[in-house]
């Protein structure tokens, strides 16, 4: 009798035990999707606020473009010099470059719109999988607790039934 109620006792000790282990553990897992989700959110944050136009991809459309429209403002100037070309034809070859410099500006701006959807929808995507995550070893936890439970109650009752 008094060898079933140790054997009783050492298997309650190891279902604390286990639970204990078990809860430090899922604290450690819940401690790093935490930090994932952090940092899901600062790039969420980074990413989405940041300037379109300075992107170095926007820049190098828009350096492209003034270039193109300094060198055709140049030879518009050099024709009407050389041709004498009227003020009226420069001054629409300019508003014809400063349209194509603003329609420039509207494709980034498009472009930034839609780029800025795509980060929406990847950090949904990622913060959906980490509160999945999350929920699983909430589940996990009370399966833990529950399980450290039942090994206590069936250890006392090994104990009891040994007396």
């Amino acid at each position: 009798m008094i060898g079933a109620a140790v054997g009783a006792g050492i298997s309650a000790i190891g279902s604390i035990f286990g639970g204990i282990s078990a809860s430090k553990a899922m604290k450690k897992m819940k401690k790093n999707l935490q930090a994932q989700q952090q940092a899901n959110e600062d790039w969420y944050n980074r990413r989405y606020n940041e300037d379109a136009t300075q992107r170095a991809d926007a820049q190098a459309i828009l350096t492209r473009t003034e270039e193109s429209i300094k060198n055709r403002n140049r030879e518009a100037a050099g024709a009407q010099a050389v041709m004498g070309g009227t003020h009226e034809s420069v001054a629409a070859s300019k508003a014809a470059n400063n349209e194509a410099l603003a329609q420039a500006a509207t494709n980034i701006a498009v472009n930034a719109d839609a780029r800025k959807d795509q980060i929406e929808q990847q950090y949904q995507q990622k913060d959906s999988q980490i509160q999945d995550a999350l929920n699983n070893l909430e589940q996990q936890k009370a399966q833990a607790i529950s399980q450290a439970v039942q090994g206590v109650a069936q250890a006392a009752g090994g104990i009891g039934g040994a007396f």
